[in-house]
C-alpha cells in the first residue's frame, strides 16, 4: 500500500490545530476552568479562519498546477477532516456543560 502525501503545509496545519485543539478540550475536561471555553472559543474561530486559509490555498494549487496535483488535492481532503471533529468536540462540551 502506498503512503499517502501531503504538504507540508497542509500536513503541519491539520496537525497544529487538531493537537491545540485537542489540549485545550482534554484541560478543560479535567480543570473545568470556564477560562479555557472562553480561550476555546477564540482558538476555534482563530484556528477556522487559518484552516480556510490553508484550504483555500492548497484548492488554488490543486486547480492551478498540474505538477504534484495529487498532494494538494490530499491536504484539501486532510483539512476538511477538521470541520467533523471539532463539530464532535462541540457537541462533547454541550453534552458536559449540560
Amino acid at each position: 500500500m502506498k503512503k499517502i502525501k501531503y504538504t507540508a503545509l497542509g500536513r503541519n496545519t491539520f496537525l497544529i490545530s487538531f493537537l491545540s485543539g485537542t489540549l485545550l478540550l482534554i484541560c478543560y475536561l479535567i480543570t473545568k476552568a470556564e477560562l479555557l471555553m472562553v480561550f476555546g472559543f477564540y482558538f476555534v474561530t482563530i484556528a477556522a479562519v487559518v484552516n480556510l486559509l490553508v484550504l483555500l490555498y492548497e484548492l488554488m494549487e490543486f486547480l492551478t498546477h498540474t505538477a504534484d496535483k495529487k498532494t494538494s488535492g490530499n491536504s484539501v481532503l486532510l483539512l476538511l477532516v477538521n470541520i467533523p471533529i471539532t463539530i464532535l468536540y462541540m457537541g462533547i462540551l454541550i453534552d458536559f456543560k449540560l
